[in-house]
């Protein structure tokens, strides 16, 4: 079994939203993802989304987004990201997901000796947007993600690796410890996937690792619209 990730495809299937307006590497974009996919992934394999799946506005329009992913490979795993208005409540959500396709909303799941995790997450301080009506949502959504790290812990068992999904990079851009980076730290996660970032002006790295935890970006304008495979 192998792990991939990759985030922010904002499929647009009844929005007016074209992402090639962002530059030529998203023209084009989601046939070079599904070439890449298919030709990687087995169907024990997993797939891991971390946010920004659909700009649909509501859950029946992102269902049809939604089935881009439906005759892939392998087995998805989904977070929400920033833009995904249309995720409004965890059970219609998984209602409308495709077979092997899992949502995850401040818990977990297990697949053959991964444990699984995620939540949205928030922007950090340092972090240039941050101000101070962001402190109370950044507290907020770092109790949510010990949610779902308190939820892998009884999953997890001997040998286990532990991989977090978060949508907003959990540092940054000096990498300076957060909330999100100490209880990561503190689970003992292996892995954490992310993405949020775009653009060639970006400062970051595709792995960042720090103490210990591997650090993925995932967006795909980021990643030449590849899936990323996560080492175990």
């Amino acid at each position: 079994m192998k792990i991939y990730a990759i985030s922010d495809l904002h499929i647009s299937t009844n929005t007016d939203k074209p992402m090639d307006v962002f530059g030529g590497n998203w023209v084009g974009y989601l046939d070079k993802i599904k070439a890449d996919w298919q030709a990687k992934v087995s169907a024990e394999d997993i797939v891991l989304i971390a946010g920004d799946i659909s700009w649909a506005m509501n859950i029946e329009d992102a269902k049809e987004d939604l089935d881009f992913f439906k005759d892939l490979n392998g087995r998805k795993v989904f977070i929400k990201g920033n833009h995904d208005f249309w995720w409004s409540g965890i059970g219609k959500v998984r209602d409308i997901m495709p077979e092997n396709c899992f949502a995850l909303q401040n818990d977990s799941v297990r697949f053959d000796g991964v444990v699984i995790c995620g939540s949205r997450g928030w922007a950090v301080p340092g972090s240039p947007d941050f101000d101070e009506k962001d402190g109370k949502i950044y507290l907020r959504e770092t109790e949510r993600f010990r949610l779902s790290l308190k939820s892998a812990e009884k999953l997890m068992q001997g040998g286990d690796k532990l991989i977090a999904l978060i949508h907003y990079p959990p540092f940054n851009v000096k990498r300076e410890s957060s909330a999100f980076t100490d209880i990561f730290e503190e689970y003992k996660v292996h892995s954490v996937i992310y993405g949020h970032l775009h653009g060639k002006n970006v400062r970051a790295d595709k792995l960042v690792i720090k103490n210990g935890v591997r650090y993925y970006l995932t967006s795909c304008d980021m990643v030449d619209n590849k899936l990323t495979e996560i080492e175990l």
